[in-house]
Parts: C-alpha cells; structure tokens; sequence
C-alpha cells in the first residue's frame, strides 16, 4: 500500500495541502476551508491515501488548531519548520514564487525528505499549561495599561504625590483623602476608582492563574522550581514551549533554541561574544527572570555573576554568561525529570538509556535554529540549586 505524505499551508480560514509519495510525485491537491465542513471535505478527500502522514507547518502558530484536530482524530503528524519549507523553494524552480500551493508542496517535500522531524501527540494537561501561560500573560500586560492609567488619574486629583510602582492599598489610600467638588474633580475620581476596581480584580485573577500553573507543573512531576528564580510562571512556560527535551540533541541545541548561546562578535585581536537575539524569545525572557532573580538574592548565580565582572566583563556580558549557565541547568533538570517520568511509565530502555522518543507534543519550531551552538568555557556545574 503505497504511503503518502500531505503538506499542508494552514491559514486561519484556509488551508492548502498537497500530496506527495516518496518519489516526491504529485499525486494530489486541494483548498478546504477551516471550518467543519472544510475541514471534514479534506478528511475525506485524504481518505484515499490509507497510509499517510499530515505534515503541518508551524505547529506552534497558525497551523495549531488544525494540527490539533487531525491529533485528536488519530491522524499521524509531523511538524515542518518554516525555515526548511523555505529553504526548499529556494532551491526549486520557478524563481522562489511564494504561493499557497507552493508552499504546502515544499512542506510536503521536506517531510519526505527529513527523517528526524517531530511526531507530534496529544498532550491535553501540556496544551491546558500553554494556555494558561498566554492567560496569564494577557492579564499581565492588562495589569500594566490598569496601573498606567490609574496612575494618570492619581497624578492629577493629587499633584505632585505620584508613586512609581503604587499598589492597591497606596491608591486606595490616595483615593480616601481627595474629595473634590467640581463636576471634572468628581468625574475623575470616579474613573480612578474604577480603575483600581479594575486593577484589583485582574491581580486576583493573576494569582488564580499563577496557582493553576504551580498546580499543573507539579503534577507533570517536575523539578525546574528547584532551580533559584525558576517560579512557577517560568517553569510553566519553558514546559509549554519545550514540549518534549529529547528533541534536542544537547544543551548547545537547546542553548541555540533558548538564544543564550553566545554570538561571535570579534574583531581584530578582540575576542568577544554578544547576546543573542534569535530563538525562542519567550524563553529567552524567562531565563533573563530567573537570571535577574539571582542576581538580586544571595545565590550561587550572583556570586557566578560577580565572578565574571571581577575578569573584566561588562554587565551584560556577565549576564549573558550567567544566562547560559541557567539555560545549562534547565536543561539538565527538563532531562532528569523526562528520565524520571519515563522510567516510572515504562522502566528504563535498552543500554540504560530512558527517553529516547522522537514524539513530541506540538510545542515550538525546530530546535536546529541558526545561532552558535558554542558552548561557553567549561561546564556548567550544579551551583544553581539552593541549599537544603
């Protein structure tokens, strides 16, 4: 039975697919709709194919949802990188015309071609912690907009008395002792009130969500709050994003995919590194938190950090290195806990070895990112634990 490979260009209204068997021959095509009705037509339509595989770009994006459903419907799917789709219609005919049929073809193309791409899985308490992580973060930027406002309001019913970083029981206060007369006074003191209404209903729906999330990143049995300035925001959204660890090969990939691995920036007789500004930037801000969290306490990290400023590094030099060095030991708990969680389900594998699984819930592009994967000096040793 011959098996086939569909690549497929979703939209958030369409979807383009095309299908290809390993010669890479065409041997089908289609444009459905998202919609149950489309997406139920292309069902159908895959149906002559028995033996076949979705491959889907940008699982992590737009092409989410529908990977989702073919999942949940007990489809086979593969997640293709954007950057490998885009490399293939580089080198194909037709001067590098980007349409939506080209598109799902070289997707399609590179599924067939790569071996090494991510089998992607169900995972609903993985999917349930990414939500709430975007929930969370939405909230937040609401929180700052409620406060900047507030703030505005405060500034003019009492000048000259602003706070910088003001919490509700100071604007509270504030909002006691001004009761002005005139009909503007008044207006603005009723909106400020409002807004701290506001404010404090979207701090209690953060600290409902920030709950849900320690709940969920303990149940999944992980260690990563063990690490000084990992919380359970942190540790939540390195989970969502990660997915499954044994998708990269070591802590250079997943340094290159967190964008802490160091960019050359020599010149001359200068040997230097600078930050770097590609990979997942999310998970780059969550390794800046917990960096910076070190830095400020008495840890390990901080003492790490002084120690690079004593050689001469510059500041953000220094938290560059220490970054890296915290990007080491999530990677070296995410390791442990997923050996851990497979030796609990099914005792180690052949060799001693536990984990060794090209599935993975659909999480984020390929961790083969083009940044240095050049590790900094020497390794990163287990200093960032705190002392028990």
């Amino acid at each position: 039975m011959e098996h086939v490979v569909i690549g497929m260009d979703p939209h958030k209204l369409s979807v383009t697919i095309e299908v290809v068997d390993h010669q890479e021959n065409l041997l089908g095509s289609g444009r459905f709709t998202t919609d149950k009705a489309g997406y139920a037509a292309m069902r159908k339509y895959a149906k002559t194919w028995p033996e076949r595989v979705w491959a889907v770009e940008g699982s992590n994006g737009t092409g989410r949802p529908l990977a989702q459903r073919l999942l949940e419907d007990g489809e086979r799917v593969v997640d293709v990188p954007a950057k490998l789709a885009a490399r293939v219609r580089l080198f194909d005919t037709g001067h590098n015309r980007k349409t939506d049929a080209r598109d799902a073809h070289s997707v399609a193309v590179v599924a067939v071609r790569t071996k090494t791409l991510r089998v992607l899985r169900v995972d609903g308490e993985l999917e349930a912690l990414r939500m709430l992580c975007d929930r969370r973060e939405a909230l937040t930027r609401r929180r700052v907009q409620t406060v900047d406002r507030l703030q505005a309001l405060l500034a003019e019913l009492l000048p000259g008395q602003a706070k910088r970083d003001i919490t509700t029981g100071q604007a509270k206060t504030m909002l006691a002792s001004v009761r002005p007369r005139d009909i503007a006074g008044k207006t603005r003191r009723r909106i400020a009130a409002e807004e701290l209404a506001e404010l404090i209903a979207v701090e209690a729906k953060i600290k409902k969500a920030t709950a849900e999330l320690k709940t969920i990143v303990l149940a999944r049995g992980s260690r990563l709050m063990d690490i000084h300035g990992v919380g359970p925001v942190v540790a939540a959204r390195i989970l969502a994003d990660v997915g499954d660890v044994n998708r990269f090969a070591d802590r250079n990939r997943f340094a290159s995919w967190t964008g802490t691995a160091p960019l050359d920036a020599s010149s001359g007789e200068q040997n230097r590194h600078r930050l770097s500004r590609a990979g997942n930037r999310r998970a780059n801000h969550m390794i800046h938190v917990a960096a910076i969290s070190q830095i400020r306490l008495d840890t390990d990290g901080r003492a790490y950090y002084r120690c690079k400023r004593a050689e001469g590094k510059k500041s953000l030099e220094a938290i560059r290195c220490l970054k890296r060095r915290v990007s080491d030991a999530i990677y070296r708990q995410l390791v442990e806990d997923a050996e851990v969680a497979v030796g609990r389900e099914v005792g180690t594998g052949p060799g001693g070895q536990c984990g060794a699984s090209q599935e993975s819930s659909a999480a984020d592009s390929h961790p083969l990112i083009d940044t240095s994967d050049r590790p900094l000096p020497g390794p990163a040793t287990q200093t960032l634990r705190p002392t028990g």
